[in-house]
């Protein structure tokens, strides 16, 4: 049986090719079980290139729709081209309070 995270990893790289794939499971980081609900996902592709960012994240909300429709409550997406990825320092992600 494979995890949400590898799953995820396996859809990203298989529709994107990417040239970076950094996929982090934050659950830990909030309120209820550490499962694999909560995500920041970073990805560098060329498939990413003359697309906007809402373009961008549609694309990936259509990849991985099943993830989104079941165990995965948050993701936090994080997409570029190569070039924009050479200029670009990753933001962090909130700290989130645990209830």
């Amino acid at each position: 049986m494979s995890t949400v995270h590898t799953i995820i990893l396996e859809k990203i790289q298989n529709a994107l090719a990417p040239h970076h794939v950094d996929l982090q499971n934050e659950s830990h980081m909030h309120a209820g079980p550490a499962t694999e609900s909560h995500f920041k996902l970073v990805v560098v592709s060329d498939g990413f290139e003359g697309l906007g960012k809402v373009k961008r994240h549609q694309q990936v909300y259509r990849l991985l729709k099943d993830e989104l429709e079941g165990p995965v409550h948050a993701l936090a997406l994080h997409l570029y081209t190569q070039a924009e990825w050479k200029l670009t320092q990753v933001p962090e992600s909130p700290k989130c309070s645990k209830v």
